[in-house]
C-alpha cells in the first residue's frame, strides 16, 4: 500500500506539472516508476499514463494545437519509437541513457547560453527533435527533452508549444506501448491510487496554469527538460 502511495504522488505532482509546462509528467514520475516497478514495466506503465494525462490535458487546450508542427514532430518520431524498442531489446539499456541523455543535456545548455547553438529549426530540427523525442521515449520513457530544445531554438510560444506538445507525446505514448509489444502490470492499489494522481494533478494544474506567467512556464520547460536529461544519464549509471 506504501508502494501504491508512492506512485500516486508522484503521478500527481508529474500531472499538474504537465498541465503547467506542457511536460514534465514523465521527467517527473520516470525515475521513481524505474525504482519501483522495473526498468522495463517502470517505463511501460509511464508510457501508458503518459499518453492517458496528455489526452486529457488534450481535451482542454486542443484549440492552441499547431497541427503542423505536431505532425512534423510525430512523422519521424514513430519509426524512431520502432528502431529504439529493437534496439531496447537487443542491447543494454544503460549506456544507451547515458550517452543519450548527456547528448540533450549539452544541447539544452547550449541553445540556451548561445543563439548561435540554436541549430534545431525548421523542418530539419522538428525532424531531429522528433526523432530524439521518439527514441527516448520508448527507451527510457523520456520523451520531453528532445523537443524542448526544439522549442526553445525556434522561441516556441508557451502556449502553443504547451498544448501542441500534448499530440505529440499521446501519440508517442501510444505507439511505444504497441512497439514494445507488451502492457504495463501494476496491483490493482496502484492503478486506483495513479488513476486519482493523474486527475487531482491536471485539476491542480488548471488552477495553476491560469496564474503562472507564460516567461515563468517557458523557465520551468527548461528546467524540467535539464533535470530529465540529467536523470536519464543518472538511471543509465545506476543500471550499468
Amino acid at each position: 500500500m506504501v508502494q501504491a502511495i508512492g506512485l500516486g504522488m508522484v503521478v500527481l505532482v508529474g500531472a499538474g506539472a504537465q498541465r503547467v509546462t506542457g511536460l514534465g509528467f514523465s521527467l517527473v514520475a520516470s525515475p521513481f516508476m524505474v525504482l519501483l516497478l522495473g526498468p522495463f514495466n517502470g517505463v511501460l506503465v509511464i508510457n501508458a499514463c503518459g499518453a492517458v494525462a496528455a489526452s486529457i490535458v488534450l481535451t482542454q487546450v486542443w484549440r492552441d494545437v499547431d497541427i503542423r508542427r505536431a505532425l512534423l514532430l510525430i512523422g519521424p518520431a514513430l519509426p524512431a519509437v520502432v528502431v529504439g524498442a529493437w534496439m531496447a531489446r537487443g542491447l543494454p539499456a544503460a549506456p544507451l541513457a547515458i550517452v543519450v541523455g548527456a547528448l540533450i543535456l549539452v544541447a539544452l545548455v547550449a541553445v540556451v547560453a548561445s543563439e548561435k547553438a540554436r541549430v534545431l529549426r525548421g523542418t530539419t530540427g522538428a525532424v531531429i527533435a522528433g526523432i530524439g523525442s521518439g527514441f527516448l521515449n520508448v527507451t527510457v520513457g523520456a520523451g520531453g527533452p528532445a523537443v524542448a530544445v526544439y522549442a526553445v531554438s525556434i522561441g516556441w510560444a508557451q502556449r502553443n508549444f504547451a498544448a501542441t506538445a500534448q499530440l505529440v507525446f499521446a501519440a508517442l505514448g501510444v505507439a511505444s506501448l504497441v512497439a514494445k509489444g507488451g502492457h504495463p502490470s501494476m496491483a490493482a492499489a496502484g492503478w486506483v491510487t495513479v488513476g486519482a494522481g493523474l486527475l487531482i494533478g491536471i485539476v491542480a494544474g488548471n488552477h495553476l496554469a491560469e496564474r503562472v506567467a507564460p516567461e515563468r512556464a517557458q523557465a520551468a520547460v527548461i528546467f524540467l527538460a535539464m533535470a530529465g536529461a540529467i536523470l536519464t544519464v543518472v538511471k543509465g549509471v545506476v543500471q550499468l
